[in-house]
Parts: structure tokens; sequence; C-alpha cells
């Protein structure tokens, strides 16, 4: 074999070898190409799947909201029903005890031709007296208009402070025995921190014009004058929540020096003071009144906003409220 013959067989193997890696290479190319297609294709698949899913949760919450949206325009005949309306929880204007989320369930209970007997059912530490009044007033309203119609308010757990002075307005007001009844009194609370001002070398500089413009102000020392000015508007609210229980309560009412000083008193105790005129669940009431078949007029929550607020809306609220910021005046 001369020079030529060994060059071109050297060249050939070369090239059978560069062939024979290309061919290597097209396999493993062809592999990843596969294995890429499968994945995609499951990716797919499960992107489906969670979609489906999320749609579909998407239509139960909305079926759900769509019956309770029915349920809230009870338009049908009954022949003759108990309509309750809930006060349940803190009573302030964002909360589920609002006055427009309570006046909006009493309105529809009272327009609804086959409404006989109207229940508060009440489970409440109160709250904002201006919210408990609104209440107050619009059950008053209420009365004159439908005097066919007998109000109960019905005490569960708690119906202390605002929401007792909702109760006043009832015609009747029944809890059970071991139930929380009263706290007539009204507080406002809030924290000082002048002091810790001074030791952490802050100064502060507030500008106002008025004489009490910074009234309360946390981090100024509490001024004699206006502590008396501040507990002269406790009072006041407090003796329009007295006048309220007076004329809702009327004589039945005992006469007792800690009626109206904050107090608060078991259902059994509550009784012996007039507070309430017996011990009676909502069941019992719509029993004895002839009408066993009962509809709640309460306006439902939006179950959207319920999500969105479990998820953190309300979180900065109960922030400062453990930290003692929210000093709003409030019926207890």
């Amino acid at each position: 074999m001369n020079q030529w013959d060994e060059a071109e067989t050297a060249e050939g193997k070369v090239m059978q070898k560069q062939q024979e890696l290309e061919q290597k290479q097209w396999v493993l190319l062809e592999k990843a190409v596969l294995a890429s297609t499968k994945e995609a294709r499951k990716s797919r698949i499960w992107g489906i799947f969670f979609k489906l899913l999320t749609f579909g949760y998407l239509i139960a919450v909305l079926a759900i909201y769509l019956q309770q949206s029915n349920l809230n325009g009870v338009s049908a005949s009954t022949g003759g029903h108990v309509a309750v309306v809930q006060v349940r929880g803190e009573i302030a204007s964002d909360s589920e005890a609002s006055a427009d989320n309570i006046i909006s369930g009493l309105r529809a209970a009272f327009d609804h031709p086959d409404t006989k007997v109207v229940v508060l059912k009440i489970n409440s530490p109160g709250g904002s007296p201006v919210q408990s009044g609104y209440v107050y007033d619009e059950v008053m309203r209420l009365k004159a208009l439908h005097s066919d119609v007998p109000v109960y308010a019905v005490i569960s757990d708690t119906g202390a402070s605002g929401a007792y002075y909702i109760a006043a307005a009832a015609d009747y007001i029944y809890a059970d025995k071991a139930s929380i009844v009263g706290s007539i009194g009204v507080t406002a609370v809030s924290f000082g921190f002048p002091e810790a001002m001074q030791k952490l070398g802050v100064e502060r500089r507030q500008f106002t014009s008025g004489e009490h413009k910074a009234f309360l102000d946390a981090f100024a020392p509490l001024k004699e004058d206006e502590k008396k000015l501040f507990e002269a508007l406790l009072n006041n609210v407090h003796q329009q929540f007295i006048a309220a229980v007076k004329q809702g309560r009327g004589e039945r009412l005992k006469d007792d020096p800690n009626m109206f000083s904050g107090l608060f008193w078991s259902g059994e105790q509550a009784l012996e003071l007039g507070l309430i005129d017996g011990l009676k669940t909502t069941s019992q009431v719509a029993r004895e009144a002839g009408y066993e078949k009962i509809i709640d007029f309460s306006p439902k929550p939006n179950p959207f906003d319920q999500f969105a607020e479990k998820f953190g809306v309300s979180i900065g609220k109960g922030a400062a409220q453990v930290l003692g910021m929210d000093s709003g005046v409030a019926l207890k």
C-alpha cells in the first residue's frame, strides 16, 4: 500500500467516525425533543385541569352567591312567617352588624306582606353609639308604621352595650338564663406616650390652629380641662343611651342604683331587673306566635368580599385595635 492509499484509508476512517458521531448526536437530539414534547403535553394537561378546577370553583361561588341573593329577596307567599334580622358581632359602620345592613334587613322584613312577627336575633358585645342609635330610631319608626307587627329581641350569648341599645327598641326582649345582658355605659380607650418621647429624645413638632385642635394627642401630656371636656362628651352620650333604654323599657325597669353603671348581668339576673321579659329562644317565640316558619332577612355578605377580607384586608384594622390606636367612642 502506497502513501496515497494509506492517506485515503485514514481519511475514510475519520469521516466514518464523524458520521457515527453525528448520528449519535441526532439520536440524542431526537430523544431530547421527544422528552420535551412529552413534558409539554403533561404541562398542558395539568394546565387545563387547574383551569377547569378554578372555573368550577368560581361557578360554585357564583351559585352560592345567587342562592343567597334569592333568599335575601323573599317574594313568594309564605302564609305567615316570623322574620329574623341578625345583629351579630361588633356594631360598626364597616362590619356585618352595621346600621345599613341591619336596617336593610328590617325594612325588607316589614315590607313582606306575610311577615307576622319581626325578631332581632342578637349576639353582640356592642360598638358604635351612632350605628346603634340609627338602628334604634329605625325600629321605632317601623313599629309606628306597622303597629300590627310586634318586634322581639332575642339575645343568645351576648346582648351588651350598643347591642342592648338596639334591643331596647323592641316590644319584648328575651334571652337565655346564661346570656350576658346590659352594660349600659360608654367608653373610649387610647394610650399616651409623652414620657417615652422624652426618654427617646424625640421632639414632636405639631402645628395647629385652634386651642383644642390637638385634643387628646397621644404624644402630648393630657390636659385637665380637655379631660373634663371629653368626660362631659361621654356623659352626654351615656345620657342618650339611658333615655333610649327608659323609653323602650318603661315601667318594666326596676329601681336599681347599678342599672346604668355599665355593669352587665346574666339573663336570669336581667329578668329580675326588668332588662328582659323572659327566657326564650327565637324558635320558642315563633311557636308561641303561631308561625313556626322562620325566614332570615339579614343581608348576606358578598362571598368575594369575605374571601378578600379573610386574606388580609382587616389585618391593619385589627393591629390598630390591639395597639389601642382605634380610640373611637363605643357603647360598653
